[in-house]
């Protein structure tokens, strides 16, 4: 059902079941599929494509342009997986042309009230973003993750899958898979157990993660410590996604509990 005050261009392509209401905007490239829901004084505009089963509340804003001063009106995307809902004043912005030109988010995200989405980022599945929780442009989240709310993620940052983040932190530096983190500016304060154990991870692998957790962070010289990291640990998972983290190529420093 589409509200006859809602403005819906005719170029749009929206599927069967969408609900769409008053006031809301719709744009010419956008592609809406099968029982989305989208509330009233809604914007959805840009190369927008937007999944099945979301759910959009009033005064969100969707694909708009980037906010980068580099960006010239070129032909970039943004593209919305399934199940998720958008809550009031979320904005999620379209991607940039240096930046690969895809903004991309997953399935079943809960974004709460005023999060956005800044250009180029990626955001995995499962991720909640608690009330104004800003990613900057280029962020990579993973799935699972938990960022508390007013917490600000810095463009570049990548955090790991199944971390955690209190409220109110200034995220600069990347946060490990299953870590968990808090403080002003983001201290590694330890691992997500209870995360971990939520995802039904049997206790033998937590309890291998935790003592690789301790060789790795024994000290600030992270290089040598993976070096001389038991070949025991690297047959484990969950220490081997860690690993292969840190060592991935990166723009911002690693998150450690020695983070000033």
């Amino acid at each position: 059902m589409i509200h006859k005050t809602a403005i819906v261009d005719p170029k749009a392509k929206i599927s069967s079941n969408v609900s769409i209401g008053a006031y809301s905007v719709i744009g010419s490239g956008v592609e809406i599929e099968e029982n989305t829901t989208i509330d009233s004084h809604v914007s959805i505009i840009g190369n927008t494509k937007i999944g099945k089963n979301n759910k959009i509340y009033p005064f969100a804003s969707i694909g708009n342009d980037p906010q980068d001063l580099k960006f010239d009106g070129e032909h970039t995307k943004l593209e919305i997986g399934n199940n998720n809902k958008i809550r009031e004043y979320v904005t999620i912005n379209l991607g940039t042309k240096g930046g690969g030109g895809l903004t991309k988010v997953g399935n079943n995200c809960l974004f709460m009230v005023s999060s956005h989405i800044a250009h180029d980022c990626f955001v995995g599945d499962n991720v909640i973003l608690a009330n104004n929780v800003p990613l900057g442009g280029h962020a990579h989240i993973e799935e699972n993750v938990i960022i508390g709310g007013n917490s600000a993620v810095q463009q570049f940052t990548r955090v790991g899958k199944s971390a955690m983040i209190g409220g109110m932190c200034g995220v600069v530096r990347d946060i490990i898979p299953y870590g968990i983190a808090h403080g002003n500016r983001s201290i590694l304060q330890g691992l997500n157990l209870i995360g971990l154990r939520r995802k039904n991870i049997p206790n033998k692998e937590i309890l291998m993660l935790s003592e690789a957790y301790k060789e790795i962070f024994k000290n600030e010289n992270l290089t040598e410590n993976l070096k001389n990291l038991s070949k025991e640990y690297k047959k484990n998972e969950l220490v081997n996604e860690v690993i292969n983290f840190l060592e991935k190529d990166k723009k911002r420093p690693i998150c450690t509990p020695f983070s000033k």
